[in-house]
């Protein structure tokens, strides 16, 4: 049987086609903090569940299944999971996706271009110095949230979640 230049190029086509979805099922929007700000405080009963996160943080990396976990286990109630890496702009392609596919990572995630720090860490909460991981817990209607500068364990972590009354 030979093979023909038209089907080598067909199969070379579809082989690249196939190397692509995992390229194409994850996409990791670049926002800036007004966008982040106004996703997280729409007037809802979602609670969102906010992560400040980065691919080189031990840390952040050790807590991500937890939180994909919730994200897999709230899914069909009010509980939103919010990925956001504090990865630079610059790093989106070579290491923040392709964090994201080998981890397999659904909860929505996002990237934050802001090159001031000082702009935006007082209003996520004046506590925080700055440091990851770092979580934000917000329900808007009911003008509650919590922020935790440390890793969240497993039992801590649900615990947040239920003290929100879902």
């Amino acid at each position: 049987m030979t093979i023909t230049n038209k089907t080598k190029s067909f199969w070379l086509t579809v082989l690249f086609l196939l190397g692509m979805i995992p390229a194409m099922s994850q996409h990791v929007p670049v926002i800036q903090f007004d966008q982040l700000d106004k996703r997280i405080h729409q007037n809802n009963d979602t609670l969102y569940v906010v992560n400040f996160w980065a691919t080189w943080c031990g840390p952040c990396v050790t807590e991500l299944p937890l939180l994909e976990s919730v994200h897999k286990k709230f899914a069909n109630q009010k509980v939103k999971v919010l990925l956001v890496s504090l990865d630079f702009k610059r790093d989106l392609q070579t290491k923040v996706i392709p964090f994201v596919q080998k981890r397999k990572l659904r909860s929505s995630v996002y990237l934050l271009n802001e090159t001031d720090h000082n702009t935006w860490i007082d209003k996520i909460s004046p506590e925080w110095s700055g440091s990851i991981p770092a979580t934000l817990f917000i329900k808007t209607s009911r003008n509650v949230r919590k922020f935790m500068e440390k890793e969240v364990k497993a039992g801590e972590l649900e615990t947040i979640i239920q003290s929100f009354h879902l």
